[in-house]
């Protein structure tokens, strides 16, 4: 059985802790969907009871590491130690309805040579299916003790790509529109299932082919990108550059889907 670093299973340990009440809190969702109003309190309640356990229990263990946080925004810590980056319920939209689709995602991100700043382990974790992701930097990305590898496929038509629509509120709907209809012609399928984090997880375990989305936040992705890396696959921006996190937009495939994906997407936004 492969072992992973005292920093993974910190890692895990606190995903595993908060994972029972939020399970708990899901079953509990299909008893509020007749309510007059609605679920949405309750799961919002539900997203910050997570944050608040994964927060106390990684405090625990790394005292002086500061967070960047879905619910909670900004925690300082030790400017120069790493920072850890939280999305205690990364498919909440899946979870309000009872779509038995979300994770909680996990990074770390520690501080390099000339003020950047580089993800260097992460945890994406399934309550529901029991499923654990987890990468460290140069050790590969594995779902529990199995390596992962992206997709062998080389050819769009036989790709399923993975996205992530524009809904009320979010997302460039016309960009959106642009692209799939450049990219929708050329592969096999295109998916859209809730939750960026899995997504990302997917295709590093090569169940998906590429990926592409905006409107990203860094607790969205920042462990799904290393996941893929790792897994031997490649993260761009829309300009094939190295600001995914920072430009909120992101292309991940195997070289050749990449490659291909990110060319459809930059004729579709000429």
């Amino acid at each position: 059985m492969v072992s992973h670093s005292g920093l993974l299973t910190v890692m895990e340990r606190a995903a595993r802790k908060a994972a029972p009440r939020l399970r708990r809190d899901f079953g509990e969702v299909e008893h509020l969907q007749v309510s007059r109003k609605g679920p949405a309190d309750f799961v919002s309640m539900a997203d910050k009871r997570c944050e608040q356990t994964l927060v106390e229990e990684l405090q625990k263990a790394r005292p002086d590491w500061g967070f960047l946080l879905e619910e909670g925004g900004v925690i300082e810590g030790d400017p120069g130690k790493p920072r850890w980056i939280i999305d205690p319920l990364d498919g909440t939209t899946n979870f309000l309805h009872g779509i038995p689709h979300f994770a909680i995602s996990i990074a770390v991100e520690e501080p390099m040579a000339g003020g950047r700043r580089e993800v260097t382990t992460g945890l994406v974790y399934q309550p529901i299916t029991d499923e654990s992701y987890w990468s460290e930097k140069n050790r590969g990305a594995w779902r529990h003790d199995q390596r992962l590898r992206v997709s062998a496929r080389r050819d769009m038509a036989d790709a399923v790509i993975a996205t992530g629509i524009p809904f009320f509120g979010h997302g460039d709907v016309a960009q959106w529109t642009r692209i799939f209809g450049a990219v929708a012609p050329s592969v096999a399928g295109i998916r859209r299932f809730g939750s960026a984090a899995l997504d990302l997880a997917h295709v590093a375990s090569g169940r998906y082919d590429g990926f592409w989305e905006s409107g990203l936040q860094p607790w969205d992705v920042a462990a799904g990108i290393l996941l893929v890396r790792e897994a031997g696959g490649f993260v761009t921006d829309y300009r094939g550059g190295d600001q995914a996190i920072e430009r909120k937009e992101l292309i991940a495939g195997n070289d050749a889907i990449h490659s291909k994906l990110h060319k459809l997407v930059a004729s579709a936004l000429r």
